[in-house]
């Protein structure tokens, strides 16, 4: 049926829907866990996911996936048709999640573009083993109780005979490739049913995705199945909104012109009418899927408009013209561009609530291996942020989470003795500041030991200065050195000095930061800063001799001159400024970028006030160029391979075509 293009799209749908499907199906073996019950509802809900699975897997012919996901499948069948007494919810699970862990797997390997050549025998072994006992057991207490009663079993009833019927299935309005969804149903009803045939025919065409939208999919259906199993395989469709389903009365058949035995020729006739009396045209719809790679794509468009903006309203050739009209035009187009970015950035904005509820899995697996117990508590997780910076924060939180868990929380005895709750608390809270998103991690066990700290890191070699010099908060941050642990045995989750550097690492990649708080005995908070977006900032521009830097208003607090102040020397002649009863540290851009500049003296040039994570210093330079909204460009290679490149993070094309480089103030700091 399908050409290359088409299959392209089938398989991003795949990746996409099996991906929300595995999550989903995770999110509710881990409740039904907690609630140590499989309710109803949820066998229900399993049972649909691994049913969808496993059709959308074999027609990918992605056979060890489909193989895994039937097993599955009959599995919860067996339980919601015999609904069993005696069941083992933690082996239970354990299978479940384990399946769930080798799907994620192959699924790696489908996005890859490699071959989901996993091999699932082991696994679908121990299923089947499990169904046998539990079918033995539900056997055992079927005939212990008939023999009680003195009855016998009531034989099944015979299936009836075979019946027509009618089903227009409308999916919802924002989901997107309906012709290739309708064909995915088509092929999982063909194993099911006797007789089939659908409208519209010709699922390859461009227009049947439309023509489904305004109209639905129609089905016509010969089977032996009771009308209500048809709806229950029916209504387990992906992405269904509305299901109308009939069954067709002999006469309404007969006067369609049915012969006895000449059931294909009645539904062909059925179908043909339908489509006659229908007439489908083309729809509208409110809401449209977009892929990805799309937005990106609009966001590198929208940020070149900026750019161009910049390039038409600052061109050096329009210096000291009196253009009224120009100046009036160029405000418009302003505030539409603004418009225009505003309306992209929302659209890129995804909550982050996707996110934390993958660390109930991790939570959960590191509470059984280090026999603790352990409650994840999510506060804002709808808190929405760039989908680019998501990427970058799921491993630093698995980090912390993973070392509160191995460092933190202690045991159920231990916190018992302590006076503590015998369950651990770890909470994951997001909340907005400004323009930046925060992302607290925080539990209720043991906090930092100081002196532990300090000990290690002298033995690492890692102090750069006197321990007695020192402060709490420093002393807290040696945390973050790579190779620094305070564990002498390696396990499986910590001791060999990687994680906690992973964390700050990942966050400055993104221009975030993470800071640490801790009391003894009560717990730990780690707080991560992070940009709502990277794609455009506000920012201002200033001189260096003959280069231009770009400092993100976010880290600007004021802009000085140099003889209002104090000027002050520390014990190695580094200069100082004394603002308001504070001493800044000054860093000269011209000297920490070897640049060549006629102004030098402090108090000819501009200082400009920059903080980040509560720490401040004063950047030299010779003078503003004044503000602008900027697009971020990565650094080109042959600058990131400089030293110097550590107190940069971006660059930006300005208005007159030069390029300007965008200061990493917390590069700069540290």
């Amino acid at each position: 049926m399908a050409d290359h293009g088409q299959t392209e799209q089938m398989l991003e749908m795949y990746i996409y829907e099996t991906t929300q499907n595995i999550e989903q199906l995770e999110a509710v073996i881990l409740a039904a866990e907690n609630a140590d019950r499989y309710d109803e509802d949820s066998i229900n809900e399993i049972f649909r996911i691994m049913h969808t699975i496993k059709g959308s897997s074999a027609m990918m012919l992605f056979d060890s996936l489909a193989a895994l996901a039937h097993k599955m499948e009959d599995l919860f069948y067996f339980l919601r048709e015999r609904q069993p007494a005696f069941i083992d919810y933690s082996l239970l699970s354990d299978l479940v999640l384990e399946g769930i862990d080798f799907m994620k797997v192959e699924l790696q390997k489908i996005k890859n573009g490699d071959p989901a050549d996993g091999e699932a025998g082991q696994l679908l072994q121990s299923i089947e083993n499990y169904v046998t006992v539990l079918k033995e057991q539900t056997t055992a207490a079927a005939e212990t109780a008939a023999t009680a009663a003195g009855q016998l079993k009531t034989p099944m009833p015979a299936a009836a005979d075979s019946s027509i019927y009618k089903a227009v299935l409308h999916f919802a309005a924002d989901c997107g490739m309906e012709n290739i969804r309708a064909y995915t149903l088509v092929l999982q009803l063909q194993e099911q049913v006797a007789e089939l045939q659908y409208l519209p025919e010709d699922l390859d065409s461009a227009d049947s995705a439309e023509l489904i939208r305004e109209k639905g999919f129609t089905l016509f259906l010969r089977s032996d199945k009771s009308y209500a199993e048809l709806e229950e395989i029916l209504a387990q469709t992906l992405f269904l909104e509305r299901l109308e389903l009939s069954q067709l009365p002999a006469a309404e058949t007969a006067a369609a012109g049915a012969k006895d035995g000449d059931v294909p020729e009645t539904m062909q006739q059925l179908k043909e009418r339908t489509a006659q009396e229908t007439n489908l045209a083309a729809g509208s719809q409110a809401v449209i899927s977009v892929s990805v790679s799309k937005l990106d794509q609009l966001m590198d468009l929208v940020g070149e408009m900026v750019i161009a903006e910049s390039m038409v309203t600052q061109n050096p050739d329009l210096k000291g013209l009196q253009l009224d009209n120009f100046e009036k035009a160029a405000r418009q187009l302003h505030k539409i561009t603004g418009e225009l970015q505003d309306l992209v950035m929302s659209i890129r904005m995804v909550p982050l609530a996707t996110t934390f509820h993958k660390m109930h899995r991790l939570v959960r697996d590191m509470s059984r291996q280090l026999n603790k117990e352990v409650k994840l508590q999510l506060l804002g997780e709808q808190t929405e942020v760039d989908k680019n910076i998501i990427e970058h924060i799921a491993d630093p939180l698995m980090h912390l989470i993973r070392n509160a868990m191995d460092h933190g929380l202690e045991r159920k005895e231990e916190r018992e003795a302590l006076g503590k709750p015998a369950v651990g608390t770890i909470t994951l809270e997001a909340k907005n500041a400004g323009s930046d998103v925060l992302i607290l991690v925080k539990d209720d066990g043991r906090g930092l030991n100081k002196a532990k700290i300090l000990e290690r890191a002298q033995a690492q070699g890692l102090l750069t200065k006197p321990a007695a010099e020192m402060t709490e908060q420093e002393i807290y941050e040696l945390v973050f050195l790579p190779g620094f642990s305070t564990k002498k045995d390696v396990t499986e989750f910590s001791g060999r000095g990687v994680g906690m550097d992973v964390v700050a690492n990942n966050l400055q990649l993104v221009g975030g930061s993470v800071a640490v708080d801790s009391v003894a005995g009560e717990g730990c908070t780690f707080t991560l800063k992070i940009p709502l977006t990277l794609a455009i900032i506000d920012s201002m521009n200033v001189k260096v001799g003959n280069s231009c830097f770009t400092i993100p208003i976010a880290s600007i607090k004021e802009c000085l001159r140099a003889q209002q102040h104090t000027l002050l020397h520390d014990t190695n002649g580094d200069e100082m400024l004394m603002v308001r009863g504070v001493c800044y540290p000054i860093i000269r851009l011209h000297q920490y970028f070897a640049l060549d500049t006629p102004i030098t003296d402090l108090s000819e040039g501009i200082l400009i006030m920059v903080e980040h994570d509560k720490q401040g210093c004063l950047l030299f330079v010779d003078e503003l160029l004044g503000q602008q909204e900027v697009v971020v460009k990565a650094l080109p290679a042959y600058i990131r391979n400089r030293h110097q490149s550590k107190g940069l993070s971006g660059c930006t094309l300005l208005g007159d075509g030069s390029i300007s480089l965008i200061l990493d103030v917390g590069g700069l700091l540290n």
